[in-house]
């Protein structure tokens, strides 16, 4: 019988760390050169093959897609050699492939691990996102406010002005009433293409990255992701599910949802202790980018548990 104690082994967590760096590495030669299918199906193939190496008995639960969209790492695939703890996987191989393509900042390769049946099987649909970092008083901020309460109510529980939040958005045509409204608080903006993980993984660490709220519509199943990240590092997420036609909600109900309008915490989308590993890609505040010289190429990895609250940052120099 697979114990407690098995799952949060050390080694464990830093056996999760290679598979991230895996898939980050294998996405080096194909940084800046357009191709962003060519740069996801890399790191998909590299997080797959070193997943497959680990003492565990996993189902992904957020991946690629269902079975039929997805040739590797899709939704109820099993993954790991089968002789250690059951678990639940949830990953991005490469959260950003335009941005990879691109050679733009914020490209990650991430995953997560918590003990079997303790993720939300978010189905393929949107989300709407509100994530601030930690220190401030529970329920500070809610999707029921309007855009400009939750940054008053921000400003005030940090002691500042509005003018001195800054919000992450994903730049998208659906929010710019909520662009619109962010600006006339006096708040700054700070938009991103692609890649909301990492916008609401850049609440959690303000001083580094100067992000103080992340909100706006974005996947379900990343939401997911960004919530294990924020259960390890601290900070608030709530998420809502948006459902754009009958089948959406078909689906949900289908994944063992039953109510539509629920308001996911943290602690609803990842309910059990979680190890959640980010290796960089491209360039960024919370983790570097892919470095590459004359036979080597180097990754930075952000390794965090949520039962101890650790939190380890590493540098691996691979020959290449």
């Amino acid at each position: 019988m697979i114990t407690a104690i098995d799952f949060n082994d050390p080694s464990l967590s830093l056996d999760l760390a290679r598979v991230s760096e895996a898939a980050a590495i294998a996405c080096a030669p194909l940084i800046g050169r357009g191709d962003e299918k060519a740069a996801d199906l890399a790191a998909v193939d590299a997080m797959r093959a070193q997943l497959n190496t680990l003492d565990i008995s996993g189902v992904v639960v957020i991946g690629e897609g269902e079975r039929d969209e997805a040739p590797l790492l899709f939704i109820g695939e099993e993954v790991g050699n089968g002789t250690g703890p059951d678990v639940d996987i949830a990953l991005d191989p490469l959260e950003g492939a335009t941005l990879t393509a691109k050679d733009m900042p914020n490209a990650l390769a991430v995953i997560a691990m918590g003990p079997r049946g303790s993720m939300l099987h978010a189905p393929d649909t949107y989300m709407d996102k509100l994530a601030i970092g930690p220190g401030y008083a529970s329920g500070v901020v809610s999707l029921d406010m309007s855009t400009r309460e939750r940054i008053d109510a921000l400003a005030k529980a940090k002691g500042c002005n509005p003018r001195d939040i800054t919000v992450c958005v994903l730049e998208r045509p659906r929010h710019e009433n909520i662009i619109e409204e962010i600006r006339s608080t006096g708040a700054a903006i700070r938009l991103i293409s692609d890649g909301d993980v990492a916008g609401v993984m850049h609440c959690a660490e303000t001083a580094r990255t100067g992000i103080d709220m992340y909100m706006g519509s974005g996947g379900a199943p990343e939401g997911v992701l960004a919530a294990a990240a924020l259960k390890c590092m601290g900070g608030q997420m709530t998420g809502r599910l948006l459902f754009r036609n009958q089948d959406e909600k078909g689906n949900a109900r289908k994944a063992g949802i039953t109510d539509l309008d629920k308001i996911y915490t943290c602690d609803d989308m990842v309910t059990q202790d979680v190890i959640f590993a980010a290796s960089g890609v491209t360039y960024g505040k919370l983790v570097a980018g892919i470095k590459r010289e004359p036979g080597f190429v180097s990754v930075e990895t952000i390794l965090m548990q949520s039962k101890t609250g650790a939190v380890r940052r590493m540098l691996y120099r691979n020959p290449v």
